[in-house]
C-alpha cells in the first residue's frame, strides 16, 4: 500500500473521464467562456485501463469515475467493463448527475459498476433549475429510480449547499432518509479555479454546522454513527427511527486532509495531487510515448510522494488553474 510522506495510505484513484457536462451548476461551470479538452486529448479506454492496472499494482484498490459528466463518454460501458476486470480493483464507483441513467443504470451494473453517487441539490424543480441551470428534476429523479431498480445500494445523493439558492431545501432532502435506505450528504462549497464559480463559493458559502442545525430544528436530533474508516470524508448521522443516513462533507469548516487517501487523474492525463492545490504530474506523455504500466506506476508513486499535507484555504490559497469540472471532484 503506497504511503505519502505524512504516512497516509493512498489507495483511492478518482478518474475523470471528460470535462463536458449536460448541466451548468452555478458553483462548478460558468455558462460562457468555456474551453473543453479536444476528444483526442482525453485518455482513451486503453490508457485508462493501463492507469488502473498500474495503480492496482502498487496497492490502489478503489476507483471512482467522475467528470464533467461521465455518462457523456460514448465508451463508458467499455471503460467500466475493462476496469471491473483489473485484478486488485475491488471497488468501482461513479459520480453522476443521473440524467442519462434511465438508459445507463442497468447496463452499467451489468458491466461491473458497484456503487453510484448522484448529484441532487434540491427537491424543488424551480430552485433546481436555478442552481443547475440545465436539466430538470423529473429527469434526475427518473435516473435515481433507475439506479435503485438496477440494484445500486445504498443510493448516495450529494447536495452542495449554496446560500440564497438551496440552504432551506436541506430539510426535505434529509427527510428522504426517514423512509428510504439512502445516504444524503451535504457538501460545503469550495473555491476552485478562480472566476465566477470560485467567487460564488466565497460569497454564498454555508458551513455545515449551520446546515445540521437547520435539519435538527425541523426533524429532530441527528445521532452520530460510528465510522471505522479514517479516510471517509463524510461524518454520518441518522435521524431517530430513520432507515437512511445523513452525512456532512465539510472541507472548509472541518477539513479531513489528515485522513486523505485520494489521488485524482484529470481527463487530460494529469495526476492532480490535491483537489484544492494546483500541483500536477503529467502521465499522458508517458502513455503516448510507449510507457506501460511500469512507467505509469513510477509517476503515480512520485505523485503520492509529493502530495501536500492539505489545502491552505485558511491562508487564502486554492487552485486557480482548474475549476471542479476540469479536475473531477
Amino acid at each position: 500500500m503506497p504511503r505519502d510522506r505524512y504516512g497516509r495510505e493512498i489507495n483511492y484513484l478518482r478518474l475523470s473521464l471528460i470535462d463536458h457536462c449536460n448541466l451548468r451548476c452555478i458553483y462548478c461551470m460558468p455558462l460562457r467562456g468555456l474551453t473543453f479538452i479536444p476528444s483526442e486529448e482525453l485518455l482513451s479506454a486503453d490508457e485508462l485501463e493501463t492507469v488502473a492496472r498500474a495503480a492496482a499494482s502498487v496497492g490502489f484498490h478503489k476507483v471512482r469515475l467522475t467528470g464533467g459528466e461521465p455518462t457523456l463518454r460514448s465508451d463508458l460501458l467499455e471503460i467500466v467493463d475493462r476496469l471491473h476486470r483489473v485484478d486488485g480493483i475491488t471497488d468501482l464507483g461513479m459520480t453522476t448527475n443521473a440524467i442519462l441513467l434511465p438508459d445507463f443504470a442497468a447496463p452499467l451494473r451489468a458491466a461491473g459498476l458497484s456503487r453510484m453517487n448522484i448529484h441532487l441539490d434540491t427537491l424543488d424543480p424551480q430552485r433546481l433549475k436555478r442552481v443547475m441551470r440545465f436539466g430538470s428534476f423529473e429527469h434526475i429523479w427518473a435516473g435515481i429510480e433507475a439506479a435503485e431498480a438496477a440494484g445500486f445500494a445504498p443510493i448516495k445523493l450529494n447536495a452542495v449547499v449554496v446560500r440564497d439558492y438551496n440552504e432551506h431545501d436541506v430539510v426535505e432532502l434529509a427527510r428522504l432518509t426517514i423512509d428510504r435506505d439512502w445516504h444524503v450528504r451535504f457538501i460545503e462549497l469550495m473555491p476552485l479555479g478562480g472566476g465566477e464559480c470560485a467567487g460564488l463559493s466565497l460569497s454564498q458559502y454555508v458551513p455545515n454546522p449551520e446546515t445540521r442545525e437547520r435539519i435538527e430544528t425541523q426533524l429532530g436530533p441527528l445521532g452520530e454513527l460510528p465510522n471505522g474508516n479514517p479516510s471517509d470524508e463524510a461524518k454520518n448521522f441518522r435521524l431517530h427511527g430513520a432507515k437512511g443516513v445523513v452525512g456532512f462533507i465539510s472541507p472548509v469548516s472541518e477539513p479531513y486532509c489528515g485522513g486523505c487517501n485520494r489521488m485524482r487523474l484529470t481527463a487530460d492525463g494529469k495526476f492532480h495531487l490535491c483537489l484544492l492545490n494546483d500541483d500536477e504530474l503529467d502521465v499522458k506523455v508517458a502513455l503516448r510515448n510507449g510507457g506501460g504500466e511500469r512507467a505509469v506506476a513510477k509517476i503515480l508513486l512520485q505523485a503520492v510522494a509529493q502530495k501536500p499535507t492539505g489545502h491552505r484555504l485558511e491562508q487564502g490559497f486554492s487552485t486557480q488553474r482548474r475549476a471542479m469540472f476540469q479536475i473531477g471532484g
